[in-house]
């Protein structure tokens, strides 16, 4: 039996619209079907599109834009109130002036030119480093420099390592793997870097690999998508970022072009693939409940199974998505530091193997080119509160203080953005056993089309080009 509007409503509890829905809480429904009689909405509250796009990150807007490109109508459904997903921009108060602290860079390809091109975004190459950086290695469990320590030269164990990845050319466009399953792919990175003596490019795949959590300890296939052909190449070519240092005026401008089909502040609350003709999608929007009539789905956030509550999720999408882990990463702006201005602060592990930082931890708090302003970037095995991200974070400036290594003060977060869940992974004998064969025929069942991170890497530029090799099915 359907879940109809008035079985919403009581839910919910009396009157129906944001408030209601706060105090009872998304876990107070039950796991419904959107059976959901159409007539009892006012036109005004029924939404009728060719494609219902869930999640309105770098993929969802991408698709957004282009499937209008094609000719079809679009509706985005996202919880935040804004585009853009992990492409997070602050704006200093005092100077006005720009800091990406989520996605800084993308690849120098077309798509990547074409699209920002097509919102008159300009692009410049982009630098790792701010002009007159001092780097500082200091291992935080105990807030003590590592004496000695350098970062090892990379130079020949990149290119031994893209011999390596050459091998499996498919990984840079997504997860088709041949059966069965390269073992290599499968061993811990760990031991593939012994097998094949690439130790000295462990900690240049763990600096671009932020968010993978343990690295050493996983598959080598999530490290291959993560650190790929296309990112060595960049490293030759270099990345590009935009001109203005604000990644998010791309997803602004973008957001303007969609108008009213953006969806801000809202959420699915159940859904009916099964209906005629039609997906039926019942949403909370800011304005009250909304029904989205769409002939198709794609689903563009992170498919775990809490994270797609409400959706009438069939035995194998459920028992696919239920098998998903994942890593948490976060960033954020802190001020009063008490860091010089020009210090970057590198977690380095005083005795641990490749000194690779023990995690949970922060990966470095380095310069933003504002006085007083520093970036924090912090990585966990598993998904954190952003309670205890915070508490660790200060706790480990305080510890500089306390070994004496920087006069550091107890500092203050301008801004804070989780990530997580990051990196959504599955166990080597679920890849060998076909998993990523099994997720990819999802597409196109049940109405419904997948895009994101799962399904590709943790990379806007190479998941805009997934997303439009995919976008013909969805338009057909």
């Amino acid at each position: 039996m359907g879940l109809t509007r008035k079985d919403v409503l009581k839910l919910m509890g009396a009157g129906a619209g944001a408030t209601a829905l706060g105090r009872v809480g998304l876990g107070a429904l039950p796991a419904p079907t959107a059976d959901t009689d159409v007539a009892d909405y006012g036109a005004s509250s029924v939404i009728t599109r060719d494609v219902a796009i869930i999640g309105g990150g770098s993929t969802g807007t991408y698709s957004a834009i282009r499937l209008r490109d094609l000719g079809k109508s679009v509706v985005v459904v996202e919880t935040n109130d804004r585009l853009g997903g992990h492409t997070h921009t602050y704006t200093d108060p005092g100077t006005g002036a720009h800091v990406d602290i989520g996605v800084v860079v993308w690849h120098d390809l077309d798509i990547v030119k074409n699209y920002f091109a097509r919102f008159d975004v300009p692009l410049e190459k982009a630098s790792f480093e701010a002009p007159g950086q001092v780097n500082k290695w200091v291992d935080y469990r105990t807030g003590k420099e590592v004496p000695g320590y350098a970062p090892p030269d990379p130079s020949a164990a990149l290119g031994a390592y893209a011999a390596q990845l050459g091998q499996y050319p498919y990984l840079e466009a997504g997860f088709d793997l041949p059966s069965p399953v390269p073992p290599d792919l499968l061993l811990p990175f760990g031991d593939f870097v012994k097998k094949y003596s690439l130790q000295a490019v462990v900690n240049t795949v763990f600096q671009f690999g932020q968010g993978l959590g343990d690295l050493l300890k996983q598959p080598t296939l999530y490290v291959f998508k993560n650190f790929g052909l296309d990112i060595l190449r960049n490293l030759q070519v270099g990345f590009l970022t935009t001109a203005r240092h604000n990644n998010s005026e791309l997803y602004e401008k973008a957001r303007t072009e969609l108008g009213d089909d953006a969806l801000l502040r809202s959420r699915v609350i159940a859904t009916d693939r099964d209906a005629a003709g039609y997906a039926n999608i019942l949403v909370q929007t800011p304005t009250g409940l909304k029904i989205i009539r769409a002939k198709k789905l794609l689903v563009t956030i992170p498919p775990k199974v809490d994270n797609l509550y409400g959706f009438d999720l069939d035995p194998t999408e459920l028992s696919l998505f239920s098998q998903f882990g994942n890593s948490g990463y976060y960033t954020g702006l802190l001020r009063n530091t008490g860091i010089p201005d020009n210090y970057s602060v590198n977690n380095t592990g005083a005795d641990t193997l490749y000194h690779l930082p023990s995690l949970p931890g922060v990966y470095s708090i380095s310069p933003t080119g504002i006085p007083g302003l520093h970036s924090v970037k912090y990585g966990s095995p598993v998904q954190l509160s952003d309670t205890q991200v915070k508490s660790d974070i200060v706790a480990a400036v305080k510890r500089l203080k306390t070994a004496g290594t920087i006069p550091t003060t107890t500092p203050e977060f301008a801004v804070f953005a989780s990530h997580s869940p990051f990196e959504l992974t599955v166990p080597p004998s679920a890849i060998q056993n076909g998993f990523y064969a099994k997720l990819y025929a999802l597409q196109g069942r049940n109405r419904t089309f997948y895009t994101g991170a799962a399904f590709h890497t943790h990379d806007s530029s190479l998941l805009w080009q997934f997303t439009e090799a995919l976008l013909p099915r969805i338009a057909a």
